[in-house]
């Protein structure tokens, strides 16, 4: 057996416990133990460290599985969504006998198929400011994977209250952006790179402007090359820098961004209402359905159901389906009753 060395000092917080490396991992680690950048000492560091996936979509497909693969030795994914037939486009840690079964359970299946030696904790509910302080506090570095600012800025704020490194990765088209936030006291935080969340109208969903897999799956990886690097201490940490590439023509540039937030005023109550989003939305009783369940109860033609598209009409014409009707949200934030409603349809 090989005797643990001393972590980085952002693992000492760690709450696993130090492992050492058995001959299953001599054996599957070898090419990494091969390096002089990791070797054994830094194969037992990745074994002993623990990361939090928020997002088990695009972005967190590609990175969870490369980090359980490293020989990362604790794996948290937390996400509420369930597999869509639309996600197998990118989403490639799920699969097609999956279709609407909930994505940490997906997830947390691949993990083990790639290497059984993973311990994977899975929280299967949406991040919210009731349970994002307990839900990151056991882990050594978050990965944000997420899909939307609401849970971004959440993310950002619970690591500065807790001091935990962030990978932050975002993907639109053909572009995409990655950066590490808050590795120590003078890193910059999301709020130095958008200090003011971005109003919905304003940013399209990858339902409305698309994306292509590649992109998700490049920043994924990128962002796992990150966390290893930070676990080893080793390489140019993109802390401080914000990578920008476009796939189309194969551009990349590093642009420098500073600390300019005062880190010290974060408050998860007063900033309530940067954490709302169209897709992180903070009432509870609303119910959802997966376009996989969708699909299904509207194949169902003995049941009558009503479908309105709060689209605007520019958006209706292009995606609408069939028998839908319009009633653009601009509209309904003027009159919302539901006599309204029944009045027009």
């Amino acid at each position: 057996m090989i005797p643990v060395n001393s972590l980085p000092w952002r693992m000492e917080r760690s709450n696993s416990v130090n492992k050492e490396l058995n001959e299953d991992d001599i054996q599957r680690y070898k090419r990494h133990i091969s390096l002089k950048e990791i070797g054994i000492p830094g194969q037992i560091k990745l074994k002993n460290s623990s990361v939090l996936f928020v997002g088990a979509g695009g972005l967190g497909s590609s990175s969870i599985l490369y980090a359980s693969a490293a020989g990362i030795g604790r794996i948290g994914i937390i996400d509420d969504d369930q597999v869509e037939e639309s996600n197998l486009q990118r989403q490639v840690i799920h699969n097609i006998n999956e279709l609407g079964k909930n994505k940490t359970d997906s997830a947390a299946k691949r993990i083990l198929e790639l290497n059984p030696n993973c311990d994977v904790k899975i929280f299967t509910e949406r991040l919210n400011i009731k349970n994002v302080l307990q839900t990151i506090k056991d882990f050594d570095i978050v990965c944000d994977c997420s899909d939307n600012f609401g849970t971004r800025y959440l993310v950002n704020d619970a690591c500065i209250i807790l001091s935990k490194p962030l990978i932050f990765g975002s993907v639109q088209g053909f572009e995409g952006q990655l950066s590490v936030f808050n590795l120590n006291k003078n890193s910059p935080t999301l709020r130095d790179l958008i200090p003011v969340p971005p109003q919905n109208t304003l940013i399209p969903s990858c339902d409305q402007f698309g994306v292509i897999g590649v992109s998700t799956g490049l920043i994924g990886v990128l962002q796992t090359n990150e966390i290893i690097k930070i676990i080893l201490n080793k390489g140019e940490i993109l802390d401080g820098k914000i990578l920008v590439f476009n796939l189309l023509d194969l551009s990349m540039k590093k642009l420098n961004l500073k600390l300019n937030s005062d880190k010290s005023i974060i408050d998860l109550t007063s900033s309530q209402q940067d954490y709302i989003s169209e897709n992180c939305s903070s009432i509870e009783n609303i119910q959802k359905i997966s376009d996989f369940e969708f699909k299904k109860i509207h194949k169902n033609k003995s049941r009558k159901i009503m479908i309105l598209d709060v689209r605007e009409k520019d958006e209706f014409k292009k995606f609408s389906i069939q028998g839908s009707i319009s009633m653009p949200l601009s509209l309904l934030n003027k009159k919302s009753s539901f006599e309204f409603i029944e009045k027009t349809v």
